[in-house]
C-alpha cells in the first residue's frame, strides 16, 4: 500500500531483508510499504530504463552508484508505459537535475507512480550483504506504515511475502494484445516476437534493420505465432523463474520442430536452454548492470553487456551437447563467474543470449547480435527460394 506524498525525503524509512538486516534512512519517492527481491544495479546511468524494464517485476532494486536522479526524467528513455520495479533504494539522490530533455525529478516520477523507495543509506554495506548472504526478499516501510511498528512485526510481514523462486510473473507483463512496431525503411522480413516482459528499445533494433515486429502476449500459441507468417521468431526477456514458463517453453519446442530462425534474449535464452532439455538454476546474487564482460566463443570476442538476470542455464560449458533438435553449444560465458550467456544450435538456425543487445541502457558491443538474426533469416530465405 502506498501513498503519493511529495517532498517525502524528510520522512524516516526502514529497509527489512528477510535475514533481519535492518538499515534506516528517508523516504525517497512514495510513502507506505512494499516487498519484493532485494537486488543491485551496477549501472552508474541509465536509471530511467532500468524502472521501466519489466523484467525488474516485484524487485526492489539497489542502486550501486551513490548518486542517482542527476538527469532527472524525460518522456522518451522509457522502456515500457510503466515503472516495474516495486522499490528503489539509493544512496544519493540528486536535489536539482540537470539535463536539457528532463521533464521531471526522479523523486516525482516515483511519486507519481507509487514506487515506494529509501534513501539516505549505506548501499555499499546493503550490496556487500547480499553478495555474501544473497538475493532475498525485503520490505521498505515509511510513514504510517512504519510509525510504532517494531521490527519484529516489520520482519514477519517481509518474510511473509512472495519469493521469487517459483514465480511466474511474464503474463503479467505482456502485453495483452497484439500490436505492430513497422519496419524503418524497405521491409525486408517478418518477426513474430513473444512477449515475456520485452523492452520497447528491442523491437526498434529490429525495425531499424528492416524487419516488421509483431508482438505477441505472451499466453500467444503456436497457431498464434505462425499466423503472422514469419521470417523468423523471437523470444523476449521478462520477469520470474524459468522453471514455472512451460508455455513459451512448448511454443518455442513448436518453432524449433519447423525449423524457422529463432533469437532469444535474457529470459528467452532460458526457455531455450529448457527447450532444449537443459535445466535452469537461481544465481546467488544475479547479473545486473550495464558493464558485464562476456565473451563471444564463436568469435573470442569481449563484449561489455547489460545484464538484468536471477536465473541461469545449466549447460555443459566443454562440450557439444545433442539434443531432440541437434546439436547445442554454449556460445557466450561471463568472464566474472564463468556462468552461460548464450546458447546456439548447430544444425538448425536458432540461437539465444542471456543479456540485453538492445543496449537501453547500457553498451553497444552487442548489437550485432541482431544482425546475425538478420542472416539467419536472409540464409534460411535463399534457401528456400
Amino acid at each position: 500500500m502506498t501513498t503519493s506524498t511529495r517532498g517525502a525525503s524528510k520522512v524516516p524509512a526502514v529497509l527489512v531483508l528477510e535475514d533481519g538486516r535492518i538499515f534506516r534512512g528517508r523516504a525517497y519517492g512514495a510513502v507506505g510499504e512494499t516487498f519484493g527481491e532485494a537486488v543491485f544495479s551496477t549501472g552508474m546511468t541509465g536509471y530511467q530504463e532500468t524502472l521501466t524494464d519489466p523484467s525488474y517485476h516485484r524487485q526492489v532494486v539497489v542502486m550501486t552508484a551513490p548518486h542517482v536522479g542527476n538527469t532527472g526524467v524525460n518522456d522518451e528513455d522509457d522502456e515500457s508505459a510503466r515503472i516495474w520495479v516495486s522499490g528503489y533504494v539509493v544512496r544519493d539522490p540528486a536535489r536539482v537535475p540537470s539535463n536539457w530533455r528532463a521533464k521531471r525529478t526522479l523523486d516525482e516520477q516515483l511519486v507519481n507512480q507509487g514506487v515506494v523507495g529509501i534513501c539516505g543509506i549505506d548501499t555499499r554495506a546493503l550490496t556487500r550483504h547480499l553478495r555474501e548472504r544473497g538475493a532475498m526478499r525485503v520490505g521498505i516501510f515509511s510513514g504510517e506504515a512504519s510509525a510504532g511498528v517494531g521490527d519484529d512485526a516489520l520482519l514477519a510481514k517481509v518474510r511473509a511475502s512472495p519469493q521469487m523462486k517459483g514465480a511466474d510473473l511474464s503474463a503479467e507483463v505482456a502485453t495483452k494484445e497484439t500490436y505492430v512496431v513497422p519496419a524503418i525503411g524497405t521491409k525486408k522480413f517478418t518477426v513474430a516476437a513473444v512477449d515475456l516482459g520485452i523492452k520497447g528499445m528491442t523491437p526498434q533494433r529490429m525495425a531499424e534493420r528492416g524487419i516488421e515486429v509483431h508482438v505477441l502476449p505472451a499466453t500467444a500459441t503456436v497457431e498464434d505465432v505462425y499466423a503472422v507468417n514469419p521470417d523468423g521468431v523471437f523470444f523476449s526477456n521478462g520477469p520470474g523463474d524459468p522453471a514455472t514458463a512451460d508455455h513459451p517453453v512448448s511454443v518455442m519446442r513448436g518453432v524449433l520442430e519447423r525449423k524457422t530462425p529463432l533469437f532469444g534474449i535474457c529470459f528467452g535464452n532460458q526457455i531455450l536452454g529448457r527447450a532444449l532439455g537443459f535445466g535452469t538454476f537461481k544465481l546467488k546474487y544475479g547479473h545486473r548492470g550495464i558493464n558485464q564482460p562476456v565473451q563471444d566463443r564463436t568469435t573470442g570476442k569481449v563484449e561489455v553487456t547489460a545484464h538484468n538476470h536471477g536465473f541461469a542455464v545449466d549447460a555443459p560449458l566443454d562440450k557439444v551437447s545433442d539434443t531432440p533438435f541437434g546439436r547445442a553449444e554454449v556460445s557466450h560465458v561471463c568472464l566474472n563467474d564463468q556462468v552461460v550467456e548464450g546458447l546456439q544450435l548447430l544444425d538448425q538456425p536458432a540461437f539465444s543470449v542471456q543479456y540485453h543487445p538492445e543496449a537501453a541502457a547500457g553498451p553497444h558491443d552487442a548489437a550485432y547480435l541482431f544482425d546475425r538474426f538478420v542472416s539467419l533469416m536472409t540464409a534460411e530465405g535463399a534457401q528456400r527460394a
